[in-house]
């Protein structure tokens, strides 16, 4: 898995990647004590607030970068991002209101939505080799995985040397570092459709979305994403209830239980690589989405029960299997999305999926806590399992019995009529009466309409 970062560019993007991580993960410590410090018993109600208005700005900002993304260089938009986050994050120690904290969160994360996107889509022109792809997704998934778990923890040994403050500055740095790797390589240049994107604003910012739409396997994958978001809002939100309330286990057990998320998915990510050689996306993506109903059948009695010895290490078990059932699906999605999209239309591709799954954690964290404050953590496993087993039903019926690779599926014969000479997407065609004639693995982008 690690050969791929003997190359330079790919190298330098992914430490760039780990570093922006790690200050994002000791900002989000930091914030909570901010929050603490400003609103003092309140600070839950900040902090609630806070992750709201960072859902909104992942679902609202990502498209709108998505229809510019053509007109703006990609590694001055990565660079303008991390700038942008530093200067955010430089301010954020001078703050005391509350709505302060709510303009510079909703700054910070819009930077983000612009970043994250752009730097999905730039590496498979890095990777172009699927095989080298599949690896570098699998360490992008390692790299949230392993900074769920380290960020707190170093933000714990800094704070008993520094104040809270300095874990901001600590950000910066690692932002600023992140913007010096990226500026550092150069990139390869993005194909730019000979015909450019006309259309109103919205047309342009929606492409992304109507491409997901169009596309079967594209429209599969909303609903893995939906499945996959009520998993991680049961973990997410409710961890702290199971183990605080329902097991009565310390405020350190906590970190057991996230860690064993993590760690399911740490162990599908290494594994991925090799399987996904022999085994179909679809295969994995679907499996995976089953084991998630799976985790919340056997998450059923261990809510119910009563009480026993055994239902700490069920948790974690479950848990783990959480874990490992999102990363099924999560890991291969840059794959999916790389085979769906033409190259000149992958930035709005991955901005739509930054936005669209967001929009689906948007829904069911709320839904999460809300649940289980309301009707109790089993009325949250039931809804938040209906949810995903009803999800996963529909990307079944949704994604084709084949699944669709570009170096193994059927041919499709076909004409363009309405496109010019020099267009990328007629490289090899043929010039015939009406326009040009040749032939490949079928696509619904928006050349060939939806199937």
């Amino acid at each position: 898995m690690l050969s791929v970062l003997r190359n330079r560019t790919y190298r330098s993007l992914f430490t760039a990647q780990v570093i922006a991580l790690l200050g994002t993960g000791m900002a989000t410590v930091a914030l909570g004590l901010l929050a603490y410090d400003i609103a003092g018993s309140e600070a839950g109600s900040v902090l609630g607030t806070a992750l709201a208005i960072k859902m909104v700005a992942y679902v609202a900002i990502a498209p709108a970068i998505g229809a510019v993304a053509d007109r703006v260089p990609r590694r001055a938009l990565m660079v303008g991002a991390d700038l942008t986050r530093a200067g955010v994050a430089l301010m954020l120690p001078f703050v005391d209101q509350v709505w302060q904290v709510y303009v510079l969160i909703f700054l910070l994360q819009s930077a983000s939505a612009a970043f994250t996107p752009t730097f999905q889509a730039v590496i498979p022109d890095v990777l172009p080799a699927e095989r080298d792809y599949t690896r570098a997704l699998s360490l992008s998934r390692l790299a949230y995985d392993l900074e769920s778990l380290f960020s707190p923890a170093l933000a714990a040994a800094l704070l008993s040397l520094v104040s809270y403050n300095w874990l901001f500055l600590g950000t910066v740095a690692g932002f600023l570092a992140s913007a010096a790797l990226v500026v550092s390589v150069v990139l390869p240049k993005p194909v730019i459709a000979a015909v450019p994107r006309t259309g109103s604003a919205y047309a342009k910012a929606t492409a992304g979305t109507r491409l997901f739409f169009a596309t079967p396997e594209l429209r599969a994958l909303l609903a893995l994403n939906l499945a996959v978001a009520a998993a991680s809002a049961m973990v997410t939100v409710n961890s702290v209830v199971y183990v605080r309330d329902e097991l009565g286990r310390g405020a350190a057990d906590l970190s057991l239980a996230l860690g064993a998320f993590g760690g399911g998915s740490m162990v599908v990510a290494l594994l991925l690589p090799r399987l996904l050689e022999r085994v179909s996306d679809r295969t994995v993506m679907l499996r995976g989405a089953l084991l998630l109903v799976v985790a919340f059948a056997g998450l059923g009695p261990v809510t119910a029960a009563d009480g026993g010895g055994w239902r700490w290490p069920a948790l974690l078990l479950t848990w783990a299997v959480f874990g490992a059932a999102c990363s099924m699906v999560l890991t291969p999605t840059g794959r999916l999305i790389r085979r769906s999209a033409p190259p000149e239309e992958r930035t709005p591709a991955f901005a739509a999926q930054f936005s669209l799954s967001h929009g689906c954690w948007l829904l069911t964290y709320p839904l999460a806590g809300w649940l289980g404050a309301v009707g109790g953590l089993q009325s949250a496993v039931v809804a938040l399992g209906a949810i995903a087993l009803l999800a996963g039903a529909i990307a079944l019926g949704l994604w084709p019995a084949q699944d669709r690779d570009i170096e193994s599926a059927a041919l499709v014969r076909h004409e363009h009529t309405d496109l010019p000479e020099g267009h990328p997407h007629i490289a090899d065609a043929v010039r015939v009466v009406h326009g040009w004639r040749h032939s490949h693995p079928h696509l619904a982008d928006t050349l060939h309409g939806q199937r």
